[in-house]
């Protein structure tokens, strides 16, 4: 293994993350400033009315995009195990 093949290898995980983590963090970030402005027009400083949406908002995009989630990183398993097998040539 070169070290092309490492840096290949480390940005293919990190650009996997980003897109199984991308949907619930963008659906957390929209709720929570929808929340806080409506907090700032009502001035109801209330903990857990932020908390709450995002994480019923996180749970509903996780059981939308859990297929596709799951077969991205079973695709992702799959080439680097392959990859391990080969030899990385």
């Amino acid at each position: 293994m070169t070290e092309g093949d490492a840096l290949e290898l480390v940005q293919q995980a990190i650009w996997l993350t980003m897109v199984l983590a991308g949907p619930v963090v963008g659906s957390a970030m929209v709720i929570g400033v929808s929340v806080a402005f409506v907090q700032a027009l009502t001035q109801i400083q209330e903990m857990t009315l932020t908390f709450v949406p995002k994480m019923i908002a996180g749970f509903i995009i996780l059981l939308l995009t859990g297929g596709y989630s799951g077969g991205l990183l079973k695709v992702f398993t799959e080439q680097l195990y392959t990859r391990i097998a080969v030899g990385f040539r």
